[in-house]
């Protein structure tokens, strides 16, 4: 579990340092180009999926997950290279932009895929949300090192110690591993069991079409990133209107990343564990949907920049509090072949294209003439919509998991 704790803490410190560089180059390439940076993301994620797939049910886990970290520091390195030589090139900022969209699913899907290979669903409900602190406590590192030294260092040469953080992660794999051949517990047999998944490149989405479970899981992303789409787009103009300098923009964003981490640190730590194994996965999964109802009423009153500050990093830490802890708990009552195939499918390629979708309706909407007031307001329905999928969903993995702990 100490692993696990470091090993999310140096994902996460190493991703949210690029995050806010990414955000600065979302606004660089221009914000009415982020519906095709999207985009973009979306092709990027339908091509490796499969290749994803090919790799996973071939290489065992105890190599594979430590490459696909060490495959993305080389990413870094060439980004840092190709920074320092093109300065602010839009091409170069929309790349990048697209490969920290990429990045970001990849990474942290490989580790949830992990944990839920390695702990049953009671488990899960007690440790997932201590296991999250770590990633937590990484994302107030990352922000914090790039508002203290994103103006005075330059954003470029952050990257190197993104590079460094990413190594930490895989090495805390490597930890877990050695921990694991020494032990005698029901998650230490788990993660010995290290045999390639096997099945084809495909599985995933096969596995998705035919189970009504995963559909429901595929309907809760979709409306997750749909509304974590609308509200990013809100942001996006807002901010870009309120600042011009690259450097300050890129500060707010690491402020707004540090504010979220510091109210999810505090939840997980004294609460989340608790709440979802008293009243469950479903009002877990539920909670947040309900905060984006509510916020996006505000921003209907309200479009201005402190209150999209404060949606923002109310809505993230209740997801990265309580609702992603939850999220990952479904994961947990599926065949193990799923937890790799079928859910990095759903993580990335389902993820992306309702990312991908929901930027154009945006841009659409936007392009009709419509004001941020009333995106908010047309917004508020599809909130309701999701409490109701989530409520039903927490209940089908409650099912799930007594008939599993029955067998």
């Amino acid at each position: 579990m100490l692993w696990a704790f470091a090993y999310f803490f140096c994902l996460l410190a190493s991703y949210y340092i690029l995050r806010p560089l990414r955000d600065e180059m979302g606004v660089a390439g221009g914000v009415r180009n982020l519906q095709w940076m999207f985009s973009a993301t979306f092709v990027v994620m339908l091509a490796a999926v499969p290749v994803f797939g090919m790799l996973v049910a071939r290489i065992p886990r105890r190599r594979f997950v430590p490459w696909v970290y060490r495959f993305f520091i080389i990413n870094i390195l060439i980004f840092f290279l190709a920074l320092k030589f093109t300065g602010s090139s839009p091409w170069v900022a929309r790349v990048f932009f697209v490969w920290v969209s990429v990045f970001n699913l990849f990474v942290v899907t490989v580790f949830w895929s992990f944990m839920a290979d390695l702990f049953t669903s009671e488990q899960g409900k007690r440790l997932f949300g201590f296991i999250a602190a770590g990633g937590t406590t990484g994302a107030l590192l990352g922000p914090t090192v790039t508002a203290a030294l994103a103006v005075p260092l330059g954003p470029v040469n952050l990257l190197l110690i993104s590079a460094v953080l990413l190594e930490g992660a895989a090495q805390c794999v490597g930890g877990l591993l050695r921990t694991a051949d020494a032990g005698g517990t029901e998650a230490a047999a788990r993660l010995n069991n290290d045999s390639a998944v096997g099945g084809g490149m495909w599985a995933g989405l096969v596995h998705v079409i035919r189970s009504p479970y995963l559909l429901m899981i595929c309907g809760h992303i979709v409306l997750l990133t749909t509304t974590a789409t609308f509200l990013y787009f809100q942001q996006a103009e807002v901010v870009s209107k309120a600042f011009t300098d690259p450097g300050e923009r890129t500060r707010v964003f690491a402020l707004i990343d540090l504010a979220v981490g510091l109210a999810t640190l505090l939840v997980q730590v004294s609460a989340t564990g608790r709440l979802i194994t008293r009243f469950g996965v479903a009002p877990a999964l539920a909670f947040m949907p309900l905060v984006t109802l509510v916020g996006f009423l505000a921003l209907a009153v309200a479009p201005v920049l402190g209150v999209v500050i404060a949606f923002q990093a109310i809505r993230r830490a209740a997801d990265f509090a309580i609702t992603n802890p939850a999220r990952e708990i479904l994961f947990t009552v599926i065949p193990r072949e799923d937890k790799y195939k079928a859910k990095n499918f759903m993580d990335t390629v389902v993820f992306r294209g309702g990312d991908a979708a929901s930027g154009w309706t945006f841009a659409g909407l936007r392009g009709a003439g419509l004001e941020l007031t009333a995106i908010a307001w047309l917004t508020v329905p599809v909130a309701a919509i999701w409490i109701g999928l989530c409520l039903v969903l927490g209940k089908r993995q409650e099912r799930r998991a007594r008939e599993l702990g029955s067998q």
